[in-house]
């Protein structure tokens, strides 16, 4: 007989902290990728947690506004070694992606106009056209399961991109038909747990974890109303200092101020993941505000799809350049400004998904059931699905005719976007080698074609 597999030894708080830092140095290839590494990791190769433990986790995460790959790492980070293995867990998934886009930010800000930066941009931007259809088709294949669904997905299409509905409303309307369609067409707004990142629901038996199946729940993760109540609090005194601080030293209308308000309302509409709420961001930031122009949001979103972390961090490089750009600090203190600005913004857009994990995890860890109310959650999956293909739409006609519609279209641009599309749709490759050889073509092209 084989001999039976032993449980992991426990598993410090150093040795958690140093793969949750490697963590945020590899995290590539979006949330579905992260997820399906940190399932690699965690419940193939190291079993600090069983699968049955991770997916539900994972159910919860994917029920929350924000990003769901940060905020399980949080979550596995908290059940394993309490409120500060959970904070720092979370924190390390985003440092390394802020330090690195801070970094690009600036050579984007100070250097972009350079041969070499300009013509890796030229090729990145087609291939991150065809990563966002790439998103809406992943998420449409798994979402979309039928009449309603669909109907939902057009609905909010024709929302954003004909009636330039802001995303907030299309949300909302969209959980409201998933109130009213989960009571009278049950089996339509019917959800499944899981997620496309690599792990399977309902695995056989499987070698012990540390976190096992039936592993009581640790003391600190159980629910207490003492307890919810200090994280609430603490949550909303650490929002409320800054904010504070912000309106009293540079004023409300100050552009600080305004980014850390406006992009704490963004952290709390990220349903559906970072492609959902880039439209809401791009409303804000470019229509709104003007902290920097389309181009410029463009060319962030390429930024973001080449470095580690979650891909709301694009929210760091569109900061950076309104600090910079805008010189908040004088024009000596431009890259300051930056700096702080993105520092500020990942602060704001982060900081809730940290409160939802400490405040609700007790609760979802005092029943591994499954959980309810998900035929709104349904709904708004479907309405992002919609607003995805907007945002693919919205991306390919800046690629495609840069200098606006009317005006000839970009055919080497559209080449490597359809380049990429068949890569990564065709052929499954990988983002980041697509996004490297697109990078490559696009310098070559402008090497030995200059405009």
């Amino acid at each position: 007989m084989t001999p039976p597999i032993p449980t992991p030894a426990p598993v410090s708080l150093g040795q958690a902290l140093r793969y949750w830092l490697r963590l945020g140095f590899i995290s590539f290839g979006g949330p579905a990728g992260q997820i399906a590494l940190m399932h690699r990791d965690l419940v193939d190769d190291k079993r600090w947690i069983s699968e049955t433990r991770f997916l539900h986790a994972l159910n919860y995460c994917m029920l929350l506004p924000g990003p769901e790959a940060q905020q399980l790492a949080t979550y596995i980070g908290w059940l394993m070694h309490r409120t500060w293995g959970g904070v720092l867990a979370g924190a390390l998934f985003v440092l390394p992606s802020l330090l690195l886009l801070i970094g690009l930010s600036w050579v984007y800000m100070a250097h972009g106009d350079q041969p070499l930066v300009a013509g890796l941009f030229y090729g990145i931007k087609p291939a991150v056209t065809a990563i966002v259809v790439q998103a809406a088709w992943r998420i449409g294949s798994r979402a979309l399961k039928n009449g309603w669904l669909w109907g939902i997905a057009a609905a909010s299409f024709v929302a954003i991109f004909a009636l330039n509905a802001p995303f907030p409303l299309i949300v909302l309307g969209a959980a409201l038909l998933g109130v009213v369609g989960g009571r009278l067409l049950p089996k339509a707004f019917a959800t499944g747990g899981g997620h496309g990142g690599g792990a399977k629901a309902g695995a056989a038996a499987h070698a012990p974890a540390l976190i096992d199946d039936h592993t009581p729940t640790p003391p600190h993760a159980r629910f207490a109303w003492p307890r919810l109540a200090a994280v609430l609090l603490a949550g909303g005194l650490l929002w409320a200092l800054p904010m504070g601080l912000l309106g009293a030293v540079f004023g409300w209308a100050h552009t600080f101020t305004q980014m850390g308000w406006f992009f704490t309302k963004a952290a709390l509409l990220t349903f559906g993941g970072a492609y959902a709420v880039l439209p809401y961001v791009y409303q804000g930031a470019v229509v709104q505000h003007g902290w920097l122009s389309a181009t410029q949001m463009m060319d962030g979103l390429a930024l973001g799809e080449t470095t580690p972390g979650p891909l709301i961090m694009v929210v760091a490089f569109v900061a950076f350049v309104g600090g910079y750009g805008h010189a908040l600090l004088g024009p000596d203190l431009t890259f300051a400004a930056g700096a702080l600005a993105a520092t500020l913004v990942t602060w704001f857009t982060f900081l809730p998904s940290f409160i939802f994990i400490l405040a609700g995890g007790p609760l979802i860890e005092s029943t591994h059931g499954k959980l309810g109310f998900t035929a709104p959650l349904t709904a708004i999956t479907a309405a992002v699905v919609g607003v995805i293909v907007n945002l693919a739409l919205f991306f390919g006609l800046h690629v495609l005719w840069p200098a606006g519609r009317g005006q000839p279209m970009d055919v080497a641009a559209a080449l490597i976007a359809v380049a990429a599309g068949v890569a990564l749709l065709r052929f499954k490759k990988p983002v980041i080698p697509v996004i490297a050889a697109c990078a490559l073509a696009g310098l070559a092209l402008k090497l030995l074609l200059p405009a």
